[in-house]
C-alpha cells in the first residue's frame, strides 16, 4: 500500500498531468488505481483520494463507495463500487456558494475548516476503461469532486479555507 504524503510533499503542490488516452486501460494506470483505492481504503475517514495524494503526479481521483446509499436491493456497496475520474475537468458550475463547515484532508491531518465551493458542478471525465462521460453533483459529491480537482491542480483545501482548527483523533481512554 502506498503512503498517503502529507502537505510539505511538493507533489502536492504541481499541476498534475494529463494521461493520455491511450494509456487509461493500461496496467500501469490500472496499477495506480488500485494502489489509490488501497490506501483511501485504509483510512476510515476517507471519502476520496486524487493521485499527487499517493505521491504520483497524474489527473486521477477515486470517490469511495462509502459516501453512496445501498444499491436499490438492499446490497451493501463495497470497494468495487468506488468511482475513478480520469482528467476530470468541471464544465459547468452553479452560481450559487455556500461555505462547507468540516472540510478536512488526507494529506492535511487533523486540520479543519470552511472551503467556499459551488453548491452543484458537472465534469467530463474518463473512467477507468478509457470510456467518456459527463456527471452533474450537488451536495456532498459536488463538494468532492472540486476537492479532489483542487488537488489535480496543486490547490490544498487549506488555501482556500477559513476558521481552520485543529481536531486531532481521540486516544482510546480519553
Amino acid at each position: 500500500m502506498k503512503d498517503i504524503i502529507q502537505q510539505d510533499n511538493k507533489v502536492l503542490r504541481q499541476i498534475a498531468k494529463e494521461v493520455p488516452v491511450k494509456d487509461i486501460a493500461s496496467p500501469k494506470i490500472k496499477k495506480i488505481i488500485a494502489e489509490m483505492k488501497e490506501s483511501l481504503l485504509s483510512q476510515d475517514d476517507g471519502v476520496a483520494i486524487a493521485a499527487p495524494q499517493i505521491g504520483v503526479s497524474l489527473r486521477i481521483f477515486v470517490v469511495s463507495h462509502r459516501i453512496f446509499a445501498p444499491k436499490e436491493d438492499g446490497a451493501q456497496l463495497t470497494p468495487k463500487d468506488d468511482l475513478v475520474f480520469i482528467n476530470p475537468k468541471i464544465i459547468k458550475f452553479s452560481k450559487k456558494t455556500e461555505w462547507k463547515q468540516g472540510e478536512g484532508c488526507l494529506s492535511v491531518r487533523w486540520l479543519y475548516g470552511e472551503v467556499k465551493r459551488h453548491t452543484n458542478v458537472t465534469i467530463e471525465y474518463f473512467d477507468e476503461k478509457g470510456d467518456e462521460y459527463s456527471r452533474g453533483a450537488g451536495g456532498l459529491l459536488a463538494h468532492i469532486f472540486q476537492h479532489e480537482i483542487d488537488h489535480l491542480d496543486g490547490i490544498l483545501f487549506i488555501d482556500k479555507a477559513r476558521n481552520v482548527h485543529d481536531l486531532p483523533p481521540e486516544k482510546d481512554g480519553e
